[in-house]
């Protein structure tokens, strides 16, 4: 075997009473694609934003291309050959798709930006991917998956010996995940060393070689990945086995209607649509990317205007014009994206759990009780098993699977009724899935009405009541759960099959 191109060995890190690392290592060559796998919270992320600058090690050693090593900055590692597509978006939104990829290290002519020049060699990496995106768009115009792109395009950009990739398809289609796994296999065979870090085993399947297994922040193992199976990769993840993917369900739905969408729209965007959700359901929306479940849940919410239709809560209208209008009306809103709408990153656990509830916490006077917020926080914490060592703990430090759990525990101390999740389990790991699905399960258990968006059948089918398939922005189906499918979904997200033909032009 060739020598590794980069050694990490007892690299430890700690923060604020939190040991991410504890002596982990691992080993990696030129020319192979390496999952690096553990729970949300395992270390992962945290070691290669180690390697690069990111964070600077409490201990240990990194050895790249034969020399002792320890960048500063992400830009001293991307220049040494080293680049990282983060798991959360790190674009300007601002900016253009172009000003974003050679952002820092714009080509020059005469003293200024070369617009022309770095726009051809945007084009030219974007063209990569074969995707919908012009050098000169505005980020924060684009679809999460399309910057999921631009961010992949951007790292390399970089002349990279080793590329980091941290749940890179969270948000793509199947056809951008093929396009990127074809630039995967393009990179092996330049002798380019992938660590790729993902949730999805299907994926791992089709490009990995080698896995190393992390679990609480701690080296487990390495393996061929033709040697170990998927059954035993969840068990040293996790440190236990599951026999089920998803838990056994509690709740008993009633008659009771919780919530009614009548004949709601947003034109230009989606059609007249209805639909009921009763207490104890949960509900699912589905489709494939574009079919505005999104921009549903988001108008739901009151956070885009409806342009027509009736929203009813316990049989009650509710005028919802904004955010505020739906949380007074018990109706909770969860985004696909939680660090940009779902949590303030940089308060505390304390902070997050009663911020959509100050009066909670608050005497006649509007002075906020610190004592309040503390059992309110404590509570949650023990509620939902949110792994921190005390409720001042900034929400950044959390793990994706750790973050969700805060921004459930905002809503269930504001007391919604109604509980809209936008892909909760989005970036999330194996063992941290089922903990949301128990708190899911939990919450309809307990007379909440919860609607699921998500773009992963099985958990459609695994957790959900009834299904609501939606396609460019019409619902095309309505189906009980346990008399359907995969195949059968996917025929009316794809448009093979439609239950409501009438609506095709109503949009």
């Amino acid at each position: 075997m060739s020598s590794p191109i980069l050694t990490m060995s007892g690299v430890s890190k700690a923060f604020t009473g939190v040991q991410a690392l504890d002596n982990v290592h691992i080993q990696l060559r030129a020319g192979e694609v390496h999952a690096l796998m553990g729970e949300n919270g395992a270390g992962k992320s945290t070691l290669m934003k180690v390697l690069i600058g990111v964070h600077q090690a409490d201990q240990g050693c990194i050895t790249y291309k034969g020399e002792e090593r320890a960048f500063s900055s992400v830009l001293e590692a991307q220049q040494a050959g080293i680049s990282m597509i983060f798991q959360e978006l790190n674009l300007i939104p601002h900016l253009s798709v172009a000003e974003n990829i050679f952002f820092a290290r714009e080509p020059l002519k005469n003293g200024l930006i070369d617009y022309p020049t770095m726009q051809r060699k945007a084009a030219e990496l974007l063209k990569m991917f074969d995707i919908d995106v012009l050098p000169t768009d505005i980020v924060n115009t684009l679809s999460v998956a399309k910057q999921q792109m631009v961010e992949i395009a951007k790292s390399l950009s970089f002349d990279v010996e080793i590329l980091i990739m941290d749940e890179p398809t969270s948000a793509l289609t199947d056809r951008e995940i093929d396009a990127l796994f074809e630039l995967v296999d393009k990179l092996r065979a330049k002798g380019v060393a992938i660590v790729y870090i993902s949730h999805r085993m299907n994926e791992l399947k089709r490009i990995c070689d080698h896995i190393t297994i992390f679990r609480d922040g701690q080296y487990v193992s390495n393996h061929r990945f033709d040697e170990i199976s998927m059954d035993e990769i969840i068990a040293k993840m996790v440190g236990r086995t599951l026999d089920n993917h998803f838990p056994a369900k509690q709740a008993k739905i009633c008659d009771d209607l919780i919530f009614s969408a009548m004949n709601v729209a947003r034109a230009g965007v989606f059609a007249p649509l209805n639909f009921d959700l009763r207490k104890g359901e949960i509900l699912a929306i589905t489709g494939l990317v574009g079919a505005k479940r999104t921009e549903l849940a988001r108008a739901l919410f009151g956070a885009d205007k409806l342009t027509q239709g009736d929203i009813l809560v316990h049989g009650v209208k509710q005028m919802i014009r904004k955010p505020s209008d739906a949380i007074k009306a018990g109706v909770a809103y969860l985004s696909e994206d939680r660090k940009l709408n779902g949590v303030a990153v940089k308060m505390s656990i304390r902070e997050n759990t009663t911020m959509a509830s100050m009066d909670k916490v608050s005497n006649s006077m509007g002075v906020i009780s610190h004592k309040a917020e503390v059992e309110a926080a404590n509570t949650f914490i023990d509620k939902m098993a949110i792994k921190t060592p005390t409720v001042e703990q900034l929400v950044n430090n959390l793990s994706g699977g750790n973050q969700q759990k805060v921004v459930i525990g905002k809503w269930l101390f504001r007391d919604a009724k109604v509980m809209i999740f936008d892909e909760p389990t989005r970036g999330i790991d194996v063992g941290a899935k089922y903990a949301i699905y128990q708190l899911l399960d939990e919450l309809a258990s307990e007379g909440v009405g919860v609607i699921m968006i998500s773009s992963e059948l099985p958990e459609v089918l695994g957790m959900s009541d009834r299904v609501v398939v939606m396609k460019e922005g019409q619902m095309t189906a309505m189906l009980n759960t346990p008399e359907t499918n995969q195949e059968e979904i996917m025929q009316y997200a794809t448009g093979v099959k439609n239950m409501f033909p009438e609506l095709e032009e109503a949009i």
